[in-house]
């Protein structure tokens, strides 16, 4: 997948998408009215840059995703604490937590995260 950052409207979209997936196209444009107030040709112009950027397909006027939300949240995730703080994820949990205590259990949960996805090696 080359990925490409999603605009506001774009995630809208796709967590619909993901949410209902399979999902009759003409069935996708009556929920973005209901949920966002989309005319059909805003909601079928999304889903066509979606379509473009190798995320959503349609199949027949049938619309499902092209990649994982996981996939794709993890991308997100990375392009905004590389953008925000520099790639350094210490800075991010510093910033996201905002001078918080966390309890003994996220302690653990994050530690065992750590421990899961620490490069092996000397790398600093």
């Amino acid at each position: 997948m080359d990925y490409k950052r999603l605009c506001e409207s774009d995630q809208k979209l796709m967590n619909l998408i993901w949410d209902n997936e399979p999902i009759p196209s003409g069935e996708l444009a009556r929920l973005c009215l209901d949920e966002f107030g989309w005319k059909k040709s805003t909601s079928y112009t999304i889903l066509r840059k979606l379509i473009d950027k190798g995320l959503a397909k349609n199949e027949d006027g049938m619309v499902s995703a092209a990649a994982k939300r996981e996939e794709v949240m993890g991308l997100e995730s990375a392009v905004f604490v590389e953008r925000s703080f520099g790639g350094s994820l210490p800075g991010f949990l510093v910033s996201f937590l905002g001078g918080r205590r966390i309890s003994k259990k996220e302690a653990d949960e994050l530690r065992r995260l750590i421990d899961e996805y620490e490069e092996d090696g000397d790398e600093e």
